[in-house]
C-alpha cells in the first residue's frame, strides 16, 4: 500500500484539523485524524451518524482544504448504474440523425455522453472529491456495484471503451445507518463515527456560522436542543438546526421579540414534524432552560 504522508501541504492530523478550522468546519480530534489517515493511506472515508450532525458538511470543508471539486452523487431507493455512471442523451442522438439525413453519425461521439459523478471524477480524480451522500439509503444491488467500483476506480463503456482514474480520487462516503451496510465496503474505508458534539463545541459552532449570534443565546440554544435531543422525537435537531434557531431567534429579538418567547415563535426552524411540535406544544417552556428564560 502506498503511504501519502504529506497531502497538499498537510502533514498530520493536527494540520489537516487547523485548516478545516480555517474552512469554517470545526472537527475533533478523532474526525481529523480518520480524515487525514483516509487521505494518507488514499482508501475511501466512511461517516456514520445521526442525520444533522455534519456529514455532508465535513466531505465539503475537506473538498475545500485540498482545493478540490466536490461532486456529489446522492444515493436513493432505486438508484442504479445509470444515474452513477453515465448516460447516452438520446433526444440529442434521434436530433442528430434527423438533421442528418443519409450523412454518417457517429452517435457514441463525446458530444452525446452525458457524464454522471462517477465518470466526471474518473475523468478529473486530481481536482475532485466523490461524495457519496447517504450510501444506506440504497438497495444492496447498487452497494454492491458500488463496493466494485472503489476497487478498481474504472468504468467500462460498452459504446467507446474503458475509462480508468489515472490515480485513486479522494471519496468520502456517508450514511444514517437507516440500513447495515456490507462488511466488505466497511473494510475498504477508514471509519468514523460523527456524535452529536458537546454543547461547549456545539456553541462554538453557532458562533462559527451565524456572526450576528451573542454568545449566550448561542449557549441558550444549544441548551434547549440538548433538552430536545433527550425527548422522543421523530427528527431531532441537527447541528445545522442549532445554528438556523439561534439566527431566527436572534433576528426576531432585534425586531422587538423579547426572550424566551423569540425561542418559542421561531421553534419551526429546529423542529420540523408536526407530531414532535404536538408532543411539545403544552411544556415546550419547561423545555426552554433557565438561562434561555
Amino acid at each position: 500500500m502506498a503511504v501519502t504522508p504529506n497531502i497538499a501541504g498537510i502533514g498530520d492530523p493536527a494540520g489537516l484539523q487547523k485548516a478545516l478550522v480555517d474552512a469554517q468546519y470545526l472537527a475533533d480530534d478523532a474526525l481529523a485524524t480518520a480524515a487525514y489517515l483516509s487521505l494518507a493511506l488514499g482508501k475511501p472515508l466512511l461517516l456514520e451518524g445521526a442525520p444533522g450532525v455534519g456529514k455532508t458538511e465535513a466531505a465539503k470543508a475537506l473538498g475545500g482544504v485540498l482545493g478540490r471539486n466536490v461532486v456529489r452523487l446522492q444515493c436513493f431507493e432505486g438508484i442504479d448504474a445509470a444515474a452513477a455512471l453515465y448516460e447516452w442523451n438520446y433526444p440529442r442522438q434521434m436530433l442528430a440523425i434527423r438533421q442528418a439525413g443519409d450523412d454518417f453519425v457517429n452517435l457514441y461521439a463525446e458530444d452525446f455522453l452525458l457524464e454522471r459523478p462517477l465518470l466526471e471524477v474518473l475523468r478529473n480524480p486530481a481536482r475532485s472529491l466523490l461524495l457519496i451522500d447517504e450510501i444506506d439509503r440504497s438497495d444492496h444491488e447498487f452497494e454492491a456495484f458500488l463496493l466494485e467500483f472503489l476497487s478498481d476506480f474504472t468504468i467500462s463503456i460498452p459504446e467507446t471503451g474503458t475509462v480508468r482514474a489515472v490515480q485513486a480520487p479522494v471519496v468520502v462516503l456517508t450514511s444514517n445507518r437507516t440500513r447495515d451496510l456490507h462488511e466488505a465496503l466497511r473494510r475498504r474505508c477508514v471509519y468514523h463515527w460523527i456524535d452529536y458534539p458537546d454543547a461547549a463545541l456545539e456553541a462554538q459552532i453557532v458562533m462559527t456560522r451565524a456572526s450576528t449570534v451573542a454568545e449566550a443565546t448561542a449557549r441558550a440554544v444549544v441548551a434547549s436542543v440538548g433538552h430536545l435531543r433527550a425527548e422522543p422525537l421523530a427528527k431531532p435537531p441537527g447541528v445545522a438546526e442549532t445554528v438556523e434557531w439561534a439566527e431566527a431567534a436572534t433576528l426576531l429579538n432585534a425586531q422587538g421579540v423579547r426572550w424566551p418567547e423569540a425561542f418559542k415563535r421561531s421553534i419551526g426552524v429546529a423542529l420540523k414534524d408536526h407530531d414532535d411540535l404536538t408532543y411539545l406544544a403544552d411544556r415546550l417552556s419547561s423545555v426552554l432552560p433557565g438561562e434561555a428564560a
